[in-house]
């Protein structure tokens, strides 16, 4: 870690971090304290499925420290749980939502998929209306997509139609918004002053610090951008770790990467960002970029205005597709000072 930087936030996450001991997650954090890495009062969230092997150790979570619990409910229907492969099942799913409230978490999220196997509109809106009735700060609110070398993959489930998954995708994000939740990331919906500190981060194309088998880690400093992966393999990262080496970050991020990378991201959040942020964060000169945005904004994808950028809600329906118009670009020289 950089001796000058402190961190926001701490996220455990990836796989079932919860599986972890108390006692271990608050050695990290100690660790982290005694080092002064962390800002004041910062953000830290544990992920968690529902299981009671989990949910038993929210307390102890609560009181060594973490501050916010990301639940992965997915539905509280058995029928859909089955058909996603989950282990468990929406008495699970509800057991686990009171364990947070008797913990103590005044901050948690709860994820929700919708366009599941036979699922109907009227099924969607029910998974939220039970989400709210435990009252989170935070929802992630995803569609189901099928990805490559899955189960899912080698044999795809009978899914609903485009104009089913319009409408459900519509109904449950309009549910959210008349709950009082801001549509802040294209998942991503909060209460007032709730939003993912973390998450913002990522999205903001900030640099973040990976520890962990697979974990990712982008760093700015010398004037450029790095990103680097530790191993997968849980025995690798084990391996290398005990040799005491630091990963290699390898060569910096080019311009072209640097520019679809922070729209990659940025692009995500609905109020988009400002024209200096992306300056200051990949080093690129804005105006050299322009040709491109005016061009979205002209077909109606994206808007400008007074140096804030953002897509329309056309271009945030068909975020891909804008997207691609970032891809290829002439590469070109850094000129602005990057973070240290």
């Amino acid at each position: 870690m950089h001796p000058d930087r402190r961190y926001s936030s701490v996220f455990f996450g990836g796989g079932t971090p919860s599986l972890f001991d108390s006692h271990q997650i608050e050695r990290i954090l100690n660790h982290l304290d005694k080092g002064r890495w962390l800002q004041t009062n910062p953000e830290i969230t544990i992920e968690a499925n529902p299981g009671s092997a989990e949910v038993r150790r929210f307390q102890a979570y609560r009181d060594c420290g973490v501050n916010r619990l990301s639940l992965g409910v997915q539905s509280f229907k058995d029928q859909s749980l089955n058909a996603l492969g989950r282990i468990h099942d929406g008495h699970d799913a509800r057991q686990a939502c009171r364990a947070i409230r008797d913990a103590g978490f005044d901050n948690f999220n709860i994820d929700l998929m919708h366009g599941l196997p036979g699922q109907n509109q009227a099924d969607a809106l029910s998974d939220l209306h039970e989400a709210l009735t435990w009252a989170p700060t935070h929802l992630s609110l995803y569609q189901l997509t099928i990805e490559p070398n899955t189960a899912f993959a080698a044999d795809p489930p009978l899914l609903p139609d485009e104009e089913v998954l319009s409408a459900i995708r519509c109904a449950v994000h309009d549910l959210a918004g008349r709950s009082g939740f801001e549509h802040y990331e294209v998942s991503a919906f909060a209460r007032p002053e709730y939003r993912c500190r973390h998450n913002l981060n990522y999205w903001e194309f900030g640099d973040y610090i990976g520890i962990g088998a697979g974990a990712h880690s982008k760093l700015s400093f010398g004037g450029a951008v790095y990103r680097w992966r530790r191993p997968r393999h849980p025995h690798e990262y084990l391996r290398i770790m005990a040799t005491g080496c630091t990963p290699d970050p390898g060569p910096p991020l080019q311009p072209g990467e640097l520019l679809f990378e922070f729209m990659l991201n940025a692009l995500r959040l609905k109020m988009g960002f400002d024209y200096r942020l992306f300056e200051q964060r990949t080093g690129l000169d804005w105006s050299r970029q322009q040709p491109l945005v005016e061009k979205a904004v002209a077909d109606g994808l994206m808007r400008a205005d007074r140096g804030q950028v953002s897509t329309t809600p056309l271009g945030w329906r068909f975020l891909d597709d804008l997207l691609q118009r970032f891809l290829s670009r002439e590469e070109e020289p850094l000129t602005r000072d990057m973070m240290a």
